[in-house]
C-alpha cells in the first residue's frame, strides 16, 4: 500500500499535477490559467466585471466622456486594449517580434473623431471581444510546447508569461472602464446623448 502510494507520488510530481491536503488530486496546466484569465477579461463573470459587462450597455456619448485627470475615455482604452491584443496575437501566430514602426503607446489610445457614431462603437466592442475569442480559440488549440517557447528578442520571456501579463493589462484598464463607467454614470448632467 504505502509503496503504490509513493509510485503515486512520484507520478503526480513528473506530471506537474498537484495534490491538495485532502489528497485530492488538482490538474491545472498553464493553458487552463491562461483561459481562465482570457475568459474573466472577456465575458465571465469571476472575481470582476468582464469587458463584455462594462460595455454593454454604454452609450456613445458615455464611451467618449473624460473625467477631470483622466486623459482617456472608454472608447479610447477599448481602442488600445484592441491595438495590444491584436499585436501580440499577430506575434503570438506568426511567432515573431517584428517591430510595427517604434509604436507610441499614446496613438493606441486614438479616436476618429469623424467616426463617433453608434456604429462605430458598436464595432468597437465588436472587435474587442473577437479579439478575446480569438485569444481564447489560439489557445485551447496550440501546444503546450509553444507556451512553454521563449521569445529571444523580448526578454527571452516564455509565451505563457506573455499572455498571462497581455491578461493583466487587460484586466487592470478594465477596471479603468468600470471605474469611468461608474462615474460617467455619477455624472449624467454632464453627459449629452
Amino acid at each position: 500500500m504505502e509503496e503504490n502510494r509513493i509510485l503515486l507520488t512520484l507520478e503526480i510530481k513528473n506530471l506537474g499535477v498537484k495534490q491538495n491536503k485532502l489528497g485530492v488530486v488538482i490538474i491545472t496546466s498553464v493553458k487552463e490559467v491562461l483561459l481562465d484569465q482570457l475568459a474573466a477579461c472577456h465575458d465571465d463573470e469571476s472575481w470582476f466585471k468582464s469587458s463584455k459587462t462594462i460595455l454593454d450597455d454604454i452609450s456613445v456619448a458615455e464611451a467618449i466622456w473624460k473625467t477631470a485627470g483622466h486623459p482617456h475615455s472608454i472608447w479610447e482604452i477599448a481602442n488600445h486594449l484592441i491595438f495590444w491584443n491584436e499585436m501580440w496575437l499577430t506575434r503570438f501566430i506568426n511567432d515573431e517580434m517584428f517591430e510595427n514602426g517604434n509604436v507610441n503607446n499614446k496613438e493606441t489610445f486614438g479616436l476618429d473623431h469623424l467616426k463617433i457614431n453608434e456604429e462605430s462603437w458598436c464595432k468597437t466592442i465588436h472587435r474587442l471581444s473577437n479579439g478575446f475569442s480569438d485569444w481564447r480559440d489560439i489557445i485551447a488549440n496550440c501546444e503546450v510546447s509553444k507556451l512553454e517557447g521563449r521569445i529571444p528578442s523580448y526578454f527571452n520571456a516564455q509565451w505563457w508569461n506573455v499572455v498571462s501579463n497581455l491578461c493583466i493589462h487587460n484586466a487592470y484598464h478594465i477596471g479603468q472602464m468600470m471605474f469611468l463607467k461608474k462615474i460617467v454614470r455619477l455624472n449624467e448632467t454632464n453627459v449629452q446623448g
